[in-house]
């Protein structure tokens, strides 16, 4: 999965001359985090909700809101902004970015073109978009999760009795740290069926020539939101 097919196109910016208390407007009422800071389309830096409270004073008491006001009014962009920030091409991999995301502890990338221009910003809810996109699970596609030994063909031999059984493979993914290194894999493999009944027959089938330590159907139906 390429970044350019998951991040933001339309990327509101600020000007580094920007005062910080219009930068923490244009945030709130577009409901965003962080906004890039560029000139004539080249990445200055960029500036967080966060950048904006720390730069405010912690207490604030009501005779001090006027003088905050002014403060926030008077103070640039550029004085808190973080300068040379991390930066993405569109061609990079979304799961490429999700690393350096967690590596270094941020929430979204200003993505580049070739030229050094800004032409998107990735956040941590668009990798999480693609990688809901990629594991199949709004399709309503049962999960199988087995243990396998880590050489060649033995995935292979799995997707054959999935066929076997009219299984729809969705999407297969793969870890090795599960299972300790020990020369085996754990492989989660997603798969639509013909009809209901098909998940525990299939489960039995697979449970003969196989590690199954899971499968389930993932209840999409009354998920948690937040209040």
């Amino acid at each position: 999965m390429l970044i350019r097919d998951w991040m933001a196109k339309d990327v509101l910016t600020v000007d580094e001359n920007t005062s910080l208390i219009q930068a923490s407007r244009i945030m709130k009422e577009n409901n965003i985090r962080k906004l890039p800071v560029v000139s004539h389309g080249k990445l200055l830096g960029i500036i967080t909700d966060r950048d904006v409270k720390e730069a405010s004073p912690s207490k604030t008491t009501a005779p001090d809101i006027h003088e905050l006001y002014y403060l926030l009014s008077e103070m640039k962009v550029k004085d808190v902004m973080t300068k040379h920030p991390i930066t993405m091409k569109m061609t990079d991999s979304l799961e490429k970015a999700a690393m350096i995301m967690l590596g270094n502890k941020i929430s979204g990338i200003p993505v580049l073109d070739d030229s050094g221009q800004l032409t998107g910003i990735l956040s941590e809810t668009d990798v999480l978009s693609g990688f809901i996109h990629a594991t199949g699970i709004k399709n309503g596609a049962t999960q199988y999760v087995f243990n396998l030994p880590d050489a060649p063909g033995a995935v292979t031999e799995v997707v054959k009795v999935l066929r076997e059984n009219d299984a729809r493979i969705i999407s297969i993914l793969t870890s090795y740290e599960e299972t300790g290194g020990d020369g085996m894999k754990q492989v989660a493999i997603r798969v639509t069926l013909p009809n209901k009944g098909a998940s525990e027959q299939l489960a039995e089938v697979l449970s003969k020539k196989f590690v199954l330590v899971f499968h389930a159907k993932d209840e999409l139906e009354d998920l948690p939101t937040k209040r």
